[in-house]
């Protein structure tokens, strides 16, 4: 079975509200959810250094490939069977250049807009 690493902020409530929602939707649960605050160091060496995993989400593909931010979103939705539609049109050529600045202006505000969660190990 297909499984990806998804690294995600913890203390980000839009982060942690999309996950619980797709987390109900990965019926084949082809994706691991681990929040950026529970990285222990030899992940963090061999995956993730020199990335900035605090403000974009990151995936590790079933085929070793680090995503990053609108790219790992587009994988999520295309791996999920009732998103995989809009995942599969974020494929089309082009449409990165309207979801990358669209995915980083919504990263860059999610704090400003819907605050700042303490962090609690089951979240």
């Amino acid at each position: 079975m297909e499984q990806n690493l998804v690294f995600y902020d913890a203390q980000c409530p839009l982060c942690r509200s999309l996950k619980a929602v797709l987390k109900k939707l990965d019926w084949a649960q082809r994706l691991r959810w681990f929040p950026v605050q529970e990285i222990d160091q030899s992940t963090y060496e061999k995956a993730l250094k020199y990335k900035d995993v605090y403000d974009e989400i990151h995936m590790l593909t079933a085929n070793n490939v680090m995503l990053k931010g609108f790219y790992t979103v587009r994988k999520i939705l295309s791996v999920l069977p009732l998103t995989a539609p809009l995942g599969w049109l974020l494929y089309l050529p082009f449409a990165d250049k309207l979801g990358k600045p669209l995915y980083q202006f919504i990263s860059r505000h999610r704090y400003q807009w819907f605050g700042r969660l303490p962090y609690t190990p089951s979240a």
